[in-house]
């Protein structure tokens, strides 16, 4: 979920940055502290293909009453290892540990969503014809399919794929991110102990070389990846040549935030700073842009500043809790600083600076920064918390800043009037357009995806159950019937 290659560039790959990572083994540390989390080795790529192809077919074969059951057994581990997964997922990355409890809540809410969503979009279907039979359309699994699992939530968003898949009846090979391998492992713990098989959900730790071999590997049927688009650009590209293979991609985004003509300022300055700093910025649907009419930017920009210099930020299991932890590691918080003196130095206007106190560890406070002036403003994803802001005189020119961008996730207008809304809804560019409602936090029950450099038109959330099986059409007959009435001798 990370932006594109362009300047200012070092905080655009943050995720693509290895964390002490060699050819044989894996350490992951603390963002908060810089002490050790996990270590262990990474996996050996052919073995782990074979072993699942070997498990596949026996899973595949499995009723799919029986697949669902066993995701309900997985929820349950899930509950029993609740806190302890929270507290890893909280260390690991670095999330206050309110937001990390909040995360295992949806790791478990996404299995009865999943299950909902594979009966209602997989079901079996057929149209009788007394002449012509049955006409049905089943739906068959994939095969092996590798899940490359993000940071940022370590094990909802891998869940996110991992259980629409097992569902399907595909094996799966899951690579968590570098800087998360303890918090995949309980996930895959978890698995294991509901009986989905070792074979059949292997946990397979690596780097990024690792990831590519996956990739490219003739044992995988298909790959869903949630990450940077550097990252899914090269897997695009990689797979060019391969459309037998599934390529389900989750990128990042430029997102864009409007807010029109409201009553309700205080109201839309807690949704603006939710929208930016959850997470410390670090969510691929996180406002980066926030747009806002000319007439009302004082007003508007007064109550955000006021509500941004009240957000504690912290370590994960500070006292009172934070809003903020810190972001994952000293290359993003380096990267990040860089590029906010980018914006300063080109045409930026700070509002609330960026401040680093403690050199040795990542943490960031919130900022905010203008950039109407900037006559070139870079189109990346800064995967930190810098909110740029934008000022506008009128609706058009507010959707054509929206619309700025190669990245086409989510954007949020505040504010407005129902007619607006509709025209904002008709024509901004993004898989997810909110009315009054933070960008980040999409729906369970709801198509997660985007387009441009935000995905290839495979959504993630409700639809998941789309990519992860292929519908199969079958003209049936118990008997064979034909004839051939013209053209014969």
């Amino acid at each position: 979920m990370n932006g594109a290659n362009t300047s200012p560039a070092p905080a655009t790959s943050i995720r693509e940055l290895s964390t002490a990572v060699t050819k044989t083994e894996i350490v992951s540390y603390e963002p908060a502290t810089g002490a050790e989390v996990w270590r262990g080795a990474v996996a050996d790529i052919d073995e782990t293909v074979a072993r699942a192809r070997r498990a596949w077919p026996a899973w595949a074969a499995q009723p799919l009453s029986t697949r669902m059951e066993l995701m309900r057994r997985f929820a349950n581990e899930v509950r029993k290892d609740a806190e302890k997964l929270a507290v890893m997922i909280a260390r690991e990355v670095g999330k206050p540990l309110w937001e990390a409890r909040a995360e295992v809540d949806s790791v478990i809410g996404k299995v009865e969503v999943s299950i909902r969503s594979y009966a209602e979009r997989t079901a079996q279907r057929k149209l009788d014809s007394a002449l012509q039979g049955t006409m049905a359309v089943r739906h068959k699994p994939h095969g092996v399919l590798v899940v490359l699992g993000p940071f940022n939530y370590p094990a909802h968003l891998a869940n996110a794929h991992i259980v629409p898949a097992l569902i399907a009846g595909n094996a799966v090979i899951f690579k968590p991110s570098e800087r998360a391998p303890a918090s995949g492992e309980i996930l895959a713990r978890c698995f294991h102990r509901a009986g989905i098989s070792a074979a059949v959900m292997q946990f397979a730790p690596g780097g990024p070389a690792q990831g590519a071999a996956f990739v490219a590997h003739e044992g995988v049927d298909g790959v869903l990846f949630t990450g940077s688009a550097n990252t899914g650009i090269s897997i695009n590209r990689r797979l060019a040549a391969r459309p037998d293979k599934l390529v389900a991609l989750e990128m990042g985004g430029n997102n864009p935030m409007v807010v029109w003509d409201t009553p309700k300022l205080t109201d839309a300055a807690a949704l603006i700073v939710q929208s930016a700093f959850a997470t410390t910025g670090q969510r691929c649907t996180a406002a980066r842009r926030l747009i806002v009419r000319d007439t009302i930017y004082d007003a508007v920009m007064s109550e955000v500043k006021a509500l941004a210099d009240r957000v504690i930020f912290g370590a994960p299991f500070d006292e009172p809790a934070p809003f903020m932890g810190p972001v994952i590691d000293n290359s993003a918080a380096d990267g990040l600083t860089e590029s906010f003196l980018y914006l300063l130095s080109h045409g930026g206007k700070a509002i609330k600076h960026l401040v680093r106190p403690h050199e040795t560890l990542p943490f960031l406070s919130p900022a905010i920064i203008d950039v109407t002036a900037m006559k070139d403003r870079p189109d990346v994803e800064l995967f930190g918390p810098i909110l740029q802001v934008i000022r506008v005189s009128d609706f058009d020119e507010a959707i054509a800043q929206a619309n700025a961008t190669r990245f086409g996730l989510a954007a949020s207008l505040i504010g407005g009037t129902p007619q607006e809304y509709n025209r904002f809804w008709a024509n901004v560019r993004a898989g997810i357009v909110n009315w009054n409602r933070p960008t980040i936090g999409p729906s369970h029950a709801a198509p997660m995806g985007g387009i441009g450099l935000s995905g290839n038109h495979r959504p993630t959330g409700y639809y998941a159950a789309d990519y992860c099986a292929y519908p199969v059409a079958s003209g049936e007959m118990e008997q064979p019937r034909a004839v051939i009435g013209v053209g014969l001798k």
